[in-house]
């Protein structure tokens, strides 16, 4: 394995993971559901697939990467598919889209662990 090779494989897989960071942190601080669910749905595909597109390179060319890129494939397909029912299905329950100025979402209190 060439020093390329692994220094390409260890940056794809840094940038998944500062992308997968971005979408948890969009998990917690958006205002409602849909927007959640956008974060976890868009972003969270795209900070795994880089990441098993490093871990493809890290392996060569071998049969095990083209499972790791199989693997990619099927999630990239799968995730945005599930993100999408949940919407929908939150939708159909009833559950409305937070819209600015909303009185009745605001922001839960944030405590210091009982303090």
């Amino acid at each position: 394995m060439s020093v390329l090779q692994t220094v390409t494989g260890l940056i794809l897989i840094l940038v998944g993971f500062v992308f997968m960071l971005i979408g948890s942190i969009g998990i917690i601080r958006l205002p409602d559901f849909y927007s959640r669910t956008h974060a976890a749905g868009k972003v969270d595909t795209v900070g795994i697939s880089v990441v098993l597109l490093g871990v493809a390179v890290l392996e060569g060319f071998t049969l095990t990467s083209g499972k790791v890129l199989l693997a990619g494939v099927f999630f990239a397909f799968t995730n945005p598919v599930a993100a999408h029912a949940l919407a929908r299905a939150a939708i159909r329950k009833g559950v409305r889209p937070w819209r600015r100025g909303d009185p009745r979402a605001k922001a839960p209190a944030v405590t210091n662990g009982g303090d």
